[in-house]
């Protein structure tokens, strides 16, 4: 099993969740402040009610220009919804980027420091290119080993395997309102995913869609806290600290993502351009792996 541990600075403590079988895998993660940048585009949807929307740090400044100023990336790749010759175009490979190019890495579209300056952007337009094992579009991050440059994957029987993202849909594809969030990944297809259609956000499990509904009026650009904990051949599933559900799973070749996935395409959401989008904005992100 290999096995990615961030290493860079973390941005506040994240809560424990509410107690479980496995809540001994969600230790204190720790963070240091955010920081602030100005960027001239619209302000995303109001942030969660418990939490003040911060005011944009006016141009001239700014404290941070690239999402690794932001998160810690060290263990992770991106994958944008464009060429890799960095241009639209239906039968190419999107394009990756990895660390150590990574950590100076932004792109004004797709994958960019908020409005904020206190999270991350990503978006994932209908239009765009996709990856081999998909027809939808994506903004994502992967998770790496550590140093960033492979690829990684971990047994769900063997170690204790934590993600905690704090994050908030903004923006929505017309037609299909679908978008994805944060997964584990195992094999050859999703094991689990946090998605929103519409107003109703949804934990699924393997192809079933609809396993289990977390809240049916989750309002775009509310902030909220999801924590995957996986061991000893469960998953179990944490929504602002509270267990949702555990799911049964024991694949040996899984592995965390989190972004905005897009669950449209411009044959069933139009119009067909990149005005029509799925958005996330990741305020943290922390992984930690234990024997």
């Amino acid at each position: 099993m290999t096995r990615g541990r961030p290493t860079g600075p973390r941005r506040r403590a994240v809560g424990a969740p509410a107690p479980g079988p496995l809540a001994a895998g969600l230790g204190a993660l720790t963070a240091a402040a955010a920081v602030t940048l100005a960027v001239p585009t619209a302000a995303p949807a109001t942030a969660a009610p418990a939490t003040a929307a911060p005011a944009a740090v006016p141009a001239g400044e700014r404290a941070a220009d690239r999402p690794a100023d932001v998160l810690d990336l060290d263990d992770w790749k991106i994958t944008l919804p464009i060429g890799e010759d960095g241009e639209d175009g239906e039968d190419d490979r999107p394009l990756e980027i990895f660390q150590p190019e990574l950590a100076d890495y932004a792109h004004a579209s797709y994958f960019r420091v908020s409005d904020d300056g206190d999270a991350v952007r990503f978006r994932a337009p209908v239009n765009g290119v996709t990856t081999s094992g998909s027809s939808y579009p994506r903004a994502e991050l992967r998770e790496m080993e550590p140093g960033g440059e492979d690829e990684t994957e971990w047994s769900a029987t063997s170690g204790t395997h934590t993600m905690t993202v704090r994050e908030a849909f903004t923006h929505l594809p017309a037609e299909r309102p679908y978008l994805v969030g944060a997964q584990i990944h195992g094999g050859d297809d999703d094991v689990t995913v946090v998605r929103l259609e519409g107003t109703e956000l949804w934990i699924t499990e393997g192809d079933t869609r609809h396993h289990h509904l977390i809240t049916d009026d989750y309002e775009l650009g509310t902030v909220f806290e999801v924590t995957y904990v996986v061991a000893d051949g469960e998953i179990e599933v944490y929504y602002n600290g509270e267990l949702e559900t555990t799911l049964e799973h024991t694949d040996p070749t899984n592995y965390f993502k989190a972004g905005a996935y897009t669950q449209a395409n411009c044959d069933n959401s139009a119009p067909c351009d990149e005005d029509n989008y799925g958005e996330v904005e990741i305020h943290e992100l922390t992984i930690t792996h234990e024997e």
